[in-house]
């Protein structure tokens, strides 16, 4: 639900409540074959054309989608850090200082790469910037609704509270011993540590998950079970019947 929203609010063009919450749906499932969340812009991407998109703006709305969610999550942990004593039980997990060096010369040596190759390859430079004004246009239209605003963002910011509360109650159904505050914070800080890992189906995040309770003092059996039993409740229960919402939307040729 708090997807549909998302995507809603990413776009000024309004589109059918039922179809996007179904291709939503449909897109948890195939977020499971592709890496870093592609399996699920693909599907998007295909629903926003079979509902009459262009291309370009299509495109344009599933990175307004990425970079308010991200923006949204960050937000939300800094809050927590801000609010809660337990961010120093985080001071351990923090990567070494010169881990930071290689990290920021791969980072700029991929910046520049392409900064060289939109000034010199012409044909990539033209659906690049028509992309770019694109994006901007819908977003300054996006920004002037207020309705679409608190969709974009509201949606944004609750996508990571409600994956952290589902977290939380499973961890106290199963003896975690860690306060909420403590599990919100460690699935924010675990998912913005690595939440750009291109491991399919989380795996990346679900160990990350796991290292941050066992460092709020989670046993790590305990940890590993919460863990287990968050993705079981919010990717693999919902994997067939998202799976065969996506079959049905694509023989009904919505996607």
């Amino acid at each position: 639900m708090t997807a549909s929203c998302v995507r809603q609010g990413a776009l000024p063009d309004p589109l059918p409540p039922g179809l996007l919450l179904a291709s939503q749906f449909a897109a948890g499932a195939a977020n499971h074959v592709l890496p870093g969340g592609l399996g699920a812009h693909a599907v998007t991407l295909r629903f926003l054309r079979g509902q009459g998109v262009p291309l370009h703006r299509a495109t344009a709305s599933v990175g307004l989608y990425s970079l308010a969610r991200s923006s949204a999550k960050t937000v939300v942990l800094l809050v927590f850090l801000a609010a809660s004593p337990a961010w120093r039980r985080l001071g351990g997990l923090a990567p070494d200082g010169r881990l930071l060096v290689p990290l920021g010369v791969v980072v700029g040596g991929a910046l520049a790469v392409a900064g060289v190759l939109l000034a010199v390859v012409r044909p990539l430079r033209r659906p690049v910037t028509g992309l770019l004004r694109s994006a901007l246009a819908d977003t300054r239209a996006v920004h002037s609704r207020p309705c679409r605003v608190l969709a974009l963002w509201g949606g944004a910011v609750a996508m990571p509270l409600v994956q952290a509360g589902t977290l939380a109650c499973v961890g106290a159904s199963l003896g975690l011993g860690l306060s909420w505050e403590q599990v919100v914070l460690a699935y924010l800080a675990a998912g913005t540590a690595v939440g750009a890992v291109p491991a399919p189906g989380g795996f990346a995040v679900d160990a990350a998950l796991v290292w941050t309770l066992v460092a709020f003092g989670a046993s790590p059996a305990a940890a590993t079970a919460t863990v287990i039993g968050h993705r079981m409740l919010t990717d693999w229960v919902p994997l067939v019947p998202g799976a065969l919402v996506l079959s049905a939307m694509i023989r009904a040729r919505v996607l």
